[in-house]
């Protein structure tokens, strides 16, 4: 089983409502390879939508680079930023957003909601299918025996809620269950993970398990 709670909540309330569940930080924070589920990990190479030739290093960058204000349009110069920060462009600092725009050179303004479907959720699936594929197979084999808890600073998991910012944990969630928003993940075609050829490790009953799943 896999849920979704506050990174925010300490560790011991959250245990104390599931006592036997595994605590798996999502945040580019967490001290373990979960870090690299996190849209701000500079993966590289992940192809921006609907602009050919164009790639980033993270979701957060593509996100926050096609963004438009009314004092500012697209900034391609995310694309490159590798550092985890820096990455958000402020309603403070350029104005009334007006949308996100349908690629680098598109002509066409996307709502927000339409942007988290049309470029948010596929780049952060594809990382999840190019980049990280062996930690969802981790996740998912752990879950079938334990309860998985994943932290996030947001735990918000409806798409159409457009007041609060859409949990990453909450796509990890759906897509280590195969019911990804909006059609299903190429993993339910049981895709050979490389992960299967390597000796399953010896679980341990305390919450230390997360750092043997997820640290190499």
């Amino acid at each position: 089983m896999i849920l979704i709670e506050s990174k925010r909540k300490k560790p011991a309330t959250i245990l104390k409502k599931y006592p036997d569940a595994i605590l798996a930080d999502v945040t580019s924070g967490a001290p373990t390879r979960l870090r690299e589920l996190s849209p701000f990990y500079p993966h590289g190479g992940i192809p921006v939508p609907f602009s050919e030739g164009y790639t980033a290093t993270c979701v957060e960058a593509i996100w926050q680079g096609l963004k438009v204000f009314e004092g500012c349009d697209v900034d391609t110069s995310l694309f490159q930023n590798d550092t985890m920060k820096g990455l958000k462009r402020t309603v403070r600092r350029f104005g009334k957003p007006l949308g996100h725009r349908k690629g680098v050179n598109g002509k066409e303004l996307l709502s927000y909601i339409e942007a988290r479907k049309q470029i948010y959720i596929p780049t952060y699936k594809w990382i999840l299918e190019n980049k990280v594929y062996d930690i969802i197979e981790r996740l998912r084999e752990a879950s079938k025996t334990n309860t998985i808890v994943l932290l996030d600073y947001d735990t918000n998991a409806d798409v159409e809620n457009a007041k609060k910012p859409l949990s990453h944990a909450s796509l990890i969630k759906a897509y280590a269950e195969r019911i990804y928003p909006y059609g299903e993940s190429i993993a339910s075609k049981e895709k050979k993970s490389s992960m299967a050829k390597k000796k399953k490790k010896a679980m341990k009953e305390d919450n230390n398990l997360q750092l043997e799943l997820f640290n190499d």
